[in-house]
């Protein structure tokens, strides 16, 4: 016999009511419990730091282990600083990756002596002091001074009262229209020495404090700068149309020239953030100061113990570049003792008469030595001061011995872009004489087109000049012309005379 306990009936509808009631609390624990999880989970993920992406590879310069580049890092936002007055609005810039692009074109095929392609250009009209940054020197103080470039009324004003007046103006305004209807696809100039070309183009917007956020201008400045920063960085900061031409260095010094000073005008001074440009500018800087010859100047193909031991014209060019790179405030290994050995070269290549010779302290194939004295003015002036006494010398010789007639045999473009920033950095009734030997002529050549016409009536031959690849009717000829008689224009405001604080 067994006994059974049995429950009512209101009992087990009591405990079928409390068997629910637990079952869904005890679903919604659980779901608050997930969700507390998901929201500690979440908390934890937003205050992790995010994963580093892997490195960008690039190009970097070969240079010997003693003289390697410290290379700053590149931000990928632009640092707004007062725009010119130019300028509206901003531009995202960055260049292209770089490409396989080969131009196996030569420099100009001019036989023995080879000045290629010279002018003294921006820092010749007298910024500088003493060792190039003296007290009260406009490079002292370089950014300040590019940015009074970029005024109209500041640019006007400088351009009157150092003996310009508005049709040197507008003639730039015009030349910067033709080169912008002639540039290449590509961001390149002409269809042979392109990227010495591009060099000297580029300098002449920059000259005009054009950048890349200009609102006519800013996409031709851009595409140079592209362009030629593109092939340092394929090329690990060589610049050249044709690494087998011998006179490839003209080239690198003229685009590396031009990089410098986009670097400081763009980057610097604007905060335009060009992708890869600060690394352009110190491989091809670095590689320039590592490839002078041991004579202090440079020479054919960067030989760095040839029998010549260099020429005046290419150690113009790289004096200049140097000068560039310096303002840039980035890091050049041996720069200075770079520079001081090139300018002792100047120095011996002198004669008593101030004239400056080629490859020796003598004068070469007929030439007069005014061109050469303007190259080791300009020089001796940005690296010591316009008070020394090469670059007093070379001014006495180019105010008695220069000339400037376009349709004569005496019209040596190449020399007087030299000419113009020294005299304008010496002043005085120096410059005056000189600023009127060539104003008014250069105003009365330019085509309606916006280019210049040719020199010597179209005659390469006969000039009096070492190289005149200017004087012809063709197309690499104008450029190249064009490109030198807009930076003499310019060299009213490009930077101020030695005889001026501010």
């Amino acid at each position: 016999m067994s006994l059974h306990a049995q429950l009512s009936t209101e009992a087990q509808s009591n405990l079928a009511s409390q068997r629910r009631t637990s079952t869904l609390t005890s679903l919604l624990i659980a779901l608050l419990t997930m969700a507390l999880l998901g929201i500690i989970l979440l908390i934890i993920a937003m205050g992790t730091d995010p994963k580093t992406g892997p490195l960008m590879e690039s190009y970097i310069s070969q240079a010997p282990p003693d003289d390697q580049i410290h290379l700053k890092k590149i931000t990928n936002t632009i640092v707004r600083k007062p725009n010119p007055p130019s300028h509206t609005s901003a531009r995202v810039i960055s260049t292209k990756v770089p490409t396989t692009t080969s131009i196996p074109i030569s420099l100009v095929n001019i036989p023995d002596p080879e000045i290629e392609i010279g002018q003294d250009e921006n820092f010749g009209s007298g910024t500088w002091g003493k060792d190039g940054n003296g007290p009260g020197s406009g490079f002292n103080n370089i950014t300040d001074v590019l940015k009074k470039r970029c005024s109209h009324a500041d640019r006007m004003q400088r351009l009157l009262s150092n003996g310009g007046n508005a049709e040197c103006e507008d003639a730039v305004i015009k030349a910067l229209r033709w080169l912008k209807k002639t540039q290449n696809k590509d961001g390149s100039w002409t269809n042979k020495s392109q990227v010495a070309m591009t060099g000297l183009a580029l300098l002449t917007y920059l000259g005009h404090c054009e950048t890349a956020q200009s609102p006519e201008f800013g996409e031709s400045v851009l595409a140079a700068t592209t362009y030629l920063t593109d092939l340092a960085m394929k090329n690990n900061g060589k610049l050249a149309s044709d690494f087998k031409n011998k006179h490839w260095p003209y080239e690198h010094a003229i685009a590396t020239y031009a990089l410098a000073e986009a670097y400081t005008l763009c980057v610097k001074s604007f905060g335009e953030n060009i992708y890869q440009l600060e690394e352009a500018v110190q491989t091809s800087g670095q590689f320039l100061i590592n490839s002078q010859h041991q004579s202090g100047g440079w020479d054919y193909a960067y030989s760095e113990d040839s029998t010549r031991g260099g020429d005046v014209s290419i150690v113009g060019w790289h004096l200049q570049a140097l000068k560039a790179c310096q303002l840039s405030g980035l890091e050049f290994k041996n720069l200075r003792k770079s520079c001081n050995k090139a300018i002792d070269y100047l120095e011996r290549m002198q004669l008593s008469s101030g004239a400056i010779g080629y490859s020796s302290p003598r004068l070469h194939a007929g030439q007069d030595g005014t061109t050469l004295a303007a190259v080791g003015a300009l020089c001796a002036q940005i690296w010591k001061s316009p008070s020394t006494q090469v670059a007093r010398k070379a001014v006495r010789f180019i105010d008695k011995n220069m000339k400037l007639q376009w349709d004569s045999p005496d019209s040596d473009l190449y020399g007087h872009y030299y000419a113009v920033q020294a005299m304008i950095n010496h002043g005085g009734p120096e410059w005056e004489r000189y600023n009127q030997l060539f104003r008014d002529q250069l105003l009365t050549n330019q085509a309606p087109d916006g280019s210049f016409r040719p020199v010597n009536q179209g005659q390469q031959t006969g000039i009096n000049a070492v190289a005149a690849s200017f004087a012809g009717n063709n197309s690499f000829a104008t450029h190249y012309r064009t490109c030198l008689a807009t930076l003499i224009l310019e060299s009213y405001y490009r930077f101020l005379p030695a005889s001026q604080s501010k």
